[in-house]
């Protein structure tokens, strides 16, 4: 028998208790981080390829295997987590999601586009900063079968992928 979890909130829009944090105390988050000028190996400004009002695009440092050149969209509010997004921010979030999912299938000529998001750590989530991962898709690339093998790519392997869903895209890149 499975037993309901303890709900933490309720998710009406009158209930407007948060739900617990899983930030450490003194997070550096990298996405504020890159939006404020303040870069490093894994958060350059390159990365960046497209910029809304409240969202932004980025290649992630972060590749699988048969799956480079995935990136991540962004709100730019710190929001931690689905559960307190604003609804504004999602509209843009999922709007640039849309976006960025079709200019990577034709960038890269894939086969097609997977989307995922993490919520908590029980979730999967180990970046504090709600984000959406754009994953191009091959066939037989084993995508969710090869997590311990991912790797962090350096900058340059980078940025031909974010020149191509850029130009894709044509959007700003800068914030």
């Amino acid at each position: 028998m499975v037993t309901k979890p303890q709900v933490l909130r309720q998710t009406s829009a009158a209930d407007t208790e948060a739900v617990t944090s899983h930030e450490p105390a003194g997070y550096d988050c990298p996405f504020c981080a890159l939006q404020a000028g303040r870069y490093n190996e894994r958060n350059r400004p390159d990365d960046v390829v497209a910029v809304t009002e409240l969202a932004f695009a980025r290649v992630s440092p972060r590749w699988w295997p048969a799956n480079p050149g995935a990136l991540l969209v962004v709100p730019r509010r710190h929001v931690e987590n689905l559960y307190d997004l604003p609804e504004a921010d999602g509209h843009a979030v999922w709007d640039l999601t849309k976006l960025v999912a079709g200019a990577v299938r034709a960038a890269y000529g894939c086969d097609g586009t997977s989307i995922r998001q993490h919520n908590e750590p029980a979730g999967g989530q180990d970046v504090w900063h709600l984000h959406v991962h754009v994953f191009p898709r091959y066939a037989d690339d084993r995508l969710y079968e090869r997590h311990r093998e991912s790797v962090y790519a350096a900058p340059e392997e980078r940025l031909p992928f974010a020149q191509l869903v850029s130009a894709e895209l044509s959007l700003p890149t800068t914030f």
